[in-house]
């Protein structure tokens, strides 16, 4: 009998014999990271021997197994930006590929982050490994086609927004509502009184360098402007754990504390937020704290999303509830003075404002239950199962 031909180096194993069950979790940006941790300690809860990998950021890398890269904390984002990284990309897809050829992994979760993560959707269906979107990127707000790609790539998507259940299963996308994991980390907002003489502001730039470099400086701007009608104001920005502390030499400058924190025991203490476009609006929603929404891009992504967008809003805030609850500022609207007008129009209006804090607490029943990690893990697991019976 001749003798078997030799493997090609990247060739999976052979099958036969006891092997580790491997599942890898990929995430972008700091919320996907958080996310994707408690996800990945909810699929090591419904199946105790899976190995999890991952790439994503701190959280993750605490939560894995093995951990492949830290992605989120590079802060690339938009459209342009990560053009400039293509290089690292093929790099780190490569690395991808060949880990999913050594472990032959059970299944492979994406969370946000569409860019890269259709690229590794690609190259798990090339390998015949399952995929699945837990958090679905915002195609529908850019560019509805990407969600014909999506239908092609994955097995099951699992969404955080009702609306966006609708969306995908209108497409013919295998795809179920779990809820937003935010609900099972943002406490009730706490009972309110008013805004009294010590005005109590948080300053949220954002979660990328770019961001923070763009935000700042506005944000501690249009701060001392509201100082002027409230002089005894406690201004506070908030940080991610991924930033390091040179990002904040502004608020350094202006004597406001930079504030990181995983509890949200200081944020749900605030009157008033202004605040980048993002997660933090919901969390901001959550707390029942009124905000004015800023986002600045830099000019060539921004006028690639004007071009591209097709939602009458930025906030997720203001898409959730349909019309605009919060002050939305973009792009040249984004200044210091407009910023500043927008927020005491608010706070120098208490009906105005307490209002708007019911309306915002009242979009908490909308996201969900707890236990959205769980119900996503559960889901993943089950389709795993499902899928080990199919030759």
């Amino acid at each position: 009998m001749a003798p078997a031909a030799a493997s090609p180096p990247d060739a999976r194993p052979p099958a036969g014999g006891a092997r580790d069950s491997w599942c890898i979790v990929v995430a972008g940006d700091p919320s996907g990271d958080l996310h994707g941790s408690h996800l990945i300690r909810e699929l090591r809860a419904e199946e105790p021997g899976l190995k999890t990998a991952a790439v994503g950021g701190p959280c993750m890398k605490r939560a894995a197994d093995e951990f492949l890269e830290d992605l989120s904390s590079r802060g690339l984002t938009g459209f342009w930006e990560p053009l400039k990284s293509l290089g690292f990309f093929a790099k780190l897809a490569l690395r991808l590929k060949r880990f999913m050829l050594r472990r032959s992994p059970q299944a492979v979760v994406c969370i946000d982050y569409y860019g890269f993560n259709s690229l590794v959707l690609r190259i798990a269906r090339g390998l015949g490994i399952p995929s699945y979107y837990y958090i679905s990127p915002q195609v529908w707000a850019t560019r509805p086609g990407r969600v014909a790609v999506l239908k092609r790539l994955i097995r099951k998507m699992l969404v955080i927004f009702p609306f966006e259940e609708r969306l995908y299963l209108k497409a013919g996308v295998p795809c179920l509502f779990v809820g937003h994991p935010l609900i099972d980390v943002i406490p009730d907002a706490r009972p309110h009184h008013g805004v009294g003489s010590t005005l109590r502001l948080g300053l949220l730039p954002g979660s990328r360098p770019a961001e923070v470099a763009r935000h700042l400086p506005l944000f501690l701007d249009a701060a001392r402007r509201i100082r002027r009608h409230f002089p005894d104001m406690e201004a506070r920005v908030f940080a991610p754990e991924s930033l390091a502390d040179e990002h904040y030499a502004a608020a350094a400058a202006a004597a406001v504390p930079v504030i990181r924190e995983s509890d949200y025991a200081e944020r749900s203490r605030l009157d008033f937020a202004i605040s980048s476009s993002g997660t933090a609006t919901l969390e901001n929603a959550l707390l029942g704290i009124p905000m004015v929404v800023v986002y600045k891009l830099s000019w060539p992504t921004y006028l690639i999303a004007r071009a591209l967008i097709r939602v009458r809003h930025i906030a997720m805030v203001n898409i959730l509830a349909g019309r605009r609850l919060v002050p939305e500022l973009v792009q040249y609207d984004a200044t210091a003075e407009s910023t500043a007008k927008k927020a005491l129009s608010l706070l120098e209006n208490p009906k105005r404002y307490a209002a708007l804090r019911r309306e915002l607490t009242a979009l908490r029943p909308m996201l969900g239950k707890p236990g959205t990690a769980r119900r996503a893990a559960r889901e993943i697991i089950n389709e795993m199962v499902r899928a080990r019976r199919v030759p």
